[in-house]
């Protein structure tokens, strides 16, 4: 039996679950009307057709990325909040990362982001170009990083692997051909990288080089 009430609001929240797991292919009006346990006509009355449903699912999912709220006592840990909260939205999302990215709203998407690191930035004192440059700077780490660790987990299953490569031989108690004179660092190689430790160590290292430049243009006060 088809459900009698239903809200604009459900039928987004419906819409962006199935592009979460299946992507936007998946997004049919029949196959969304299944979900909800309702008939195809109730959608059209919610929301229209499907391209004005992508069109609100895309406009949702910038609103819902909108919502930054950097923590910290010093500027770097609070941009790195930032960083850190902007790379979790855009690794839970990707289907729908990418329908706003073909809509042509990837800018409008990053503004509250950009908004909050320009606020972080003017705290630690820098202005003008400087400052813009350190936004873009973070904002270009956190995207490309994102590329890199997509890229290697969908990547195939790679022979010989990373940790092939990087581990001593057997019976060897030193380091490998590429690392003879550095065991430890032949050892932590062939181990897993750790995607979340590696962000915020290079989010970290830029941002405080950033700063640090920054502060070292300013003028000596008198």
């Amino acid at each position: 039996m088809a459900r009698t009430a239903l809200t604009r609001a459900e039928v987004l929240e419906a819409a962006a679950s199935l592009v979460k797991r299946h992507g936007p292919a998946a997004l049919t009006m029949r196959r969304l009307a299944a979900e909800l346990g309702t008939a195809v006509t109730s959608i059209y009355w919610h929301v229209g057709n499907r391209e004005s449903l992508l069109d609100a699912l895309v406009e949702r999912t910038v609103q819902d990325m909108g919502a930054i709220r950097p923590a910290g006592r010093t500027p770097v840990e609070r941009i790195l909040s930032v960083a850190r909260i902007l790379r979790r939205e855009l690794r839970e999302r990707p289907h729908l990362i990418a329908m706003v990215h073909e809509r042509g709203l990837t800018e409008r998407m990053f503004l509250p982001a950009q908004q909050a690191l320009v606020h972080e930035v003017h705290a630690a004192g820098l202005r003008g170009a400087r400052a813009a440059d350190a936004v873009r700077a973070v904002q270009f780490q956190i995207v490309g990083f994102l590329l890199v660790e997509r890229n290697r987990e969908r990547s195939p299953a790679q022979s010989p692997a990373e940790s092939d490569l990087w581990a001593p031989p057997a019976g060897s108690a030193g380091g490998t051909p590429a690392a003879p004179d550095d065991p430890e660092l032949a050892r932590a190689l062939a181990r897993p990288a750790d995607p979340e430790r590696l962000f915020l160590l290079s989010v970290r290292a830029l941002v405080q080089a950033l700063l640090a430049d920054g502060a070292a243009s300013r003028p000596a006060s008198r």
